[in-house]
């Protein structure tokens, strides 16, 4: 476990993701299903910081996984190897995006948006600072949690809600007069806070990715 994925671009991140979806439609037998599972697990270990986060996109996959092995299993004539079949490629077609795009920096991704794919930059900046509210959100949701808990209150759902809704609107208020009056709506010309700059780590890991996701197309292309 090196960290590597918390040192790449979010562009890799997600053509990670994008590249396991892509490539998951060629799984069609078990040893070819077992060998992708394989890849991309081994892939994670080498790449992850720790096991904790990767573990918990596990638990969450596993519920798609079950319900398409089963009915597959159901309306497939009972076939347990293509029910197999089916779940590890849905897990192949989750997993791996699931956990890369977890470590994506979305204060960097508008940068990476509009200097690497020419995104409009009024897209960029607005798909950015959205994202980073959801993420400030889920923070302040813990935030909450922790306060009631110092104050002797008990931990209810629909009260916290409710503050984590006062405090979202007032949020989004002051994020949204600030990029007002930074020239947001009329800007023609833009500046970023960091250089899209690509590494090698960026390069080899993208690539790494394409491989892996080809692995099952051509092995299905050699056995025919």
């Amino acid at each position: 476990m090196t960290g590597l994925l918390t040192r790449l671009n979010p562009l890799v991140l997600i053509g990670i993701g994008v590249a396991a979806a892509l490539g998951s439609p060629a799984i069609r037998t078990l040893p070819v299903a077992l060998l992708a599972v394989a890849l991309w697990v081994v892939a994670a270990v080498l790449t992850v910081p720790s096991w904790r986060y990767p573990a918990f996109c596990l638990l969450l996959v596993l519920i798609p996984m079950a319900s398409v092995a089963w009915s597959t299993w159901l309306l497939g004539g009972h076939e347990l190897e293509v029910a197999v079949v089916a779940g590890l490629r849905t897990f192949v077609l989750a997993w791996p995006g699931a956990v890369a795009v977890g470590y994506v920096d979305v204060a960097r991704l508008g940068d990476y948006l509009a200097q690497s794919l020419k995104v409009p930059g009024r897209f960029a900046a607005a798909l950015s600072a959205a994202l980073q509210r959801v993420a400030g959100s889920w923070r302040t949701w813990h935030d909450l949690e922790r306060t009631r808990r110092a104050r002797g209150l008990k931990v209810r759902p629909w009260s916290m809600a409710f503050a984590l809704l006062v405090h979202t609107i007032r949020d989004a208020t002051r994020t949204s007069i600030a990029m007002d009056a930074r020239g947001f709506a009329t800007a023609q010309r833009r500046t970023w806070a960091e250089p899209a700059d690509w590494i090698r780590a960026d390069v080899a890991v993208l690539f790494g990715a394409v491989v892996l996701a080809l692995v099952p197309a051509a092995i299905s292309l050699m056995s025919h």
